[in-house]
């Protein structure tokens, strides 16, 4: 039988989810904030709405023993998030957690290792893919999102709709990306997606209402890179951006 904290539980929960979408969060960090609630939740016995500073340090504390600190940020985030959108409530525990500082830059892959990256790749969707990325300096995300009327080809731009930060940008548009994306769209001919996923074979993909998939891109991306025996690594295969260096004037 559901006890009346748990009752209470399911319908502030319900009242986390409305404000997420109503702040017009990404549906990666709706899933995130989401999780940290039901995370915490089961931990607590679905008594979460008057959590001390004592019982926040003891959770998190062995949270990091078992998760990594971006999903203990992740946690904190979205628990600060439930107390002052669904609670109204003060935060308790200010200055709780504080992660190290760290960042690792990723290798700079070269116009050659590029060259023989895009020559190993057999499927002509991942080809055409990893060459615009490249040659754009895109992250995975922005360039399965590219549509058709993205492409702004009489002045040589790009369109990059909700870039990091929900913002927009442009960016230069390469004669050599253009003609592979002119040559890749005349074999698939979606009305809308520049990468329309796999799913249904050629003929599916005019159809497709869907980019290629992420995770297949970034396995094939990793496969390759194996293949040609590189061993640098790119932000690319960590859902980042595959670093240009030049591309554009081959």
């Amino acid at each position: 039988m559901e006890t009346l904290s748990e009752a209470k539980f399911k319908q502030n929960y319900a009242r986390h989810l409305q404000h997420l979408k109503l702040k017009g969060l990404r549906p990666k960090t709706i899933e995130a904030y989401s999780r940290a609630i039901r995370r915490i939740g089961k931990h607590f016995d679905y008594q979460i709405d008057s959590l001390s500073e004592p019982q926040l340090t003891d959770f998190f504390t062995d949270l990091l023993a078992s998760h990594s600190w971006s999903a203990v940020k992740l946690d904190l985030y979205g628990l600060k998030f439930y107390y002052e959108h669904v609670l109204r409530k003060p935060w308790v525990a200010p200055g709780l957690i504080k992660p190290p500082k760290s960042q690792r830059l990723p290798d700079i892959i070269t116009t050659d290792e590029a060259r023989r990256i895009f020559a190993a790749t057999r499927v002509l969707s991942y080809r055409a893919f990893f060459f615009t990325v490249y040659s754009l300096g895109l992250r995975l995300g922005e360039g399965l999102r590219l549509q058709v009327g993205d492409i702004d080809a009489e002045r040589g731009r790009v369109h990059i709709r909700d870039a990091k930060g929900n913002k927009d940008r442009l960016v230069p548009l390469p004669r050599a990306t253009l003609n592979l994306l002119r040559e890749f769209w005349q074999v698939h001919r979606n009305p809308v997606l520049l990468f329309p996923n796999r799913q249904g074979g050629l003929k599916g993909a005019a159809a497709a209402t869907t980019p290629l998939d992420r995770g297949g891109v970034q396995i094939t991306l990793r496969r390759v890179v194996q293949t040609c025996g590189l061993k640098k690594r790119s932000r690319l295969t960590r859902s980042g951006t595959m670093p240009s260096s030049g591309l554009c004037r081959v």
